[in-house]
């Protein structure tokens, strides 16, 4: 058993994957983590990604997969072949900063009843990302990416986004965000692997969850530092993105709150996309930026007609039906 084993799920980042890979390497020579390993899970990338590790990174255990089987799926796949005592789940658009992984390693080590490490995330600039949350409520669901958050009280945000504390703290938390998610191999024996239901986005929430759930604490760790270049696969694949970004939020609402309040989240949602529908449909008829309005309304049909039902998991018998 190694000490880490890193897990990236790739799809069309080859540049920036050979960046994560290359700043992965250079972490580990500078830093002390005797025993690693890198698994890369390719969803059918056609840029030449796989190519790419194949060629420059022989190291690193590929597994390139025949079609895409979304995020959690494919970081299952790494998850069930990691050899290390840790896991750590990273996003491809994404770069390690200084000792940031023999620090996480440390900190867990420290601190045996810690089954999730949480590094902090930085744009390119080198600001602060957010990516430490507390679990959302329905009201925080009517409101966190919607059109409505503008409109949001705001203490609920902030107590949602963690506001009220500190940058720099190392602090419990109930969740983190999984470009950057390091869990305890023997928690993940407990809790067992994501949930394949979600396709991408909400896994994470899920599965931090289920950790807490399970008694293991969740912790936002500063001192180890991550550039997070962020949603560099899912800009390809907006329309996709606005689907299961909020069939995710469904499932999980549905999971951990209940078939009512799921379906009336579902139906929320779907009324927000008929009253944008609706608004696309007016500036069109007045002329304003016509091939805007019709790129829009056009994405806008495309999500109503999926109804926002998420999809099942393997295995699956979803009761997420009208």
């Amino acid at each position: 058993m190694v000490d880490l084993s890193i897990v990236i799920v790739s799809w069309n980042v080859r540049d920036l994957l050979r960046q994560c890979l290359r700043s992965i390497f250079a972490n580990l020579q500078l830093a002390d983590l005797p025993t690693c390993e890198v698994i890369v899970v390719d969803n059918v990338s056609t840029d030449g990604s796989p190519e790419l590790v194949q060629a420059e990174f022989p190291n690193v255990h590929l597994i390139a997969n025949a079609e895409n089987r979304g995020f959690p799926a494919a970081n299952n796949q790494g998850v069930t072949v990691a050899q290390g005592r840790y896991v750590l789940i990273l996003n491809p658009d994404t770069k390690v900063v200084g000792d940031a992984l023999a620090a996480m390693v440390a900190y867990a080590d420290a601190n045996p009843d810690v089954g999730v490490v949480g590094p902090q995330l930085l744009n390119e600039d080198g600001s602060v990302q957010s990516s430490r949350r507390r679990f959302p409520t329905p009201a925080t669901a009517v409101f966190e990416s919607t059109w409505l958050q503008p409109y949001a009280p705001r203490r609920l945000l902030e107590r949602y986004y963690v506001q009220d504390q500190p940058d720099d703290a190392t602090l419990d938390v109930d969740w983190v965000k999984g470009a950057a998610l390091m869990a305890r191999q023997e928690a993940i024996e407990q809790v067992g692997p994501m949930d394949a239901g979600y396709f991408m986005y909400s896994e994470e929430l899920d599965w931090c969850r289920r950790f807490k759930d399970a008694g293991w604490r969740v912790v936002y760790l500063p001192t180890a530092q991550i550039v997070h270049y962020g949603g560099k696969s899912s800009d390809q694949v907006v329309t996709s993105r606005h689907i299961h970004f909020q069939t995710s939020k469904v499932r999980y609402f549905h999971k951990f709150h209940g078939r009512f309040v799921g379906e009336l989240l579902r139906w929320f949602l779907l009324g927000n996309y008929v009253w944008q529908l609706g608004l696309e449909g007016a500036k069109w008829l007045v002329g304003h930026k016509r091939p805007l309005r019709a790129e829009r309304s056009a994405a806008y049909r495309q999500i109503l007609r999926s109804r926002l039902l998420p999809a099942k998991a393997p295995g699956e018998e979803s009761e997420m039906r009208e």
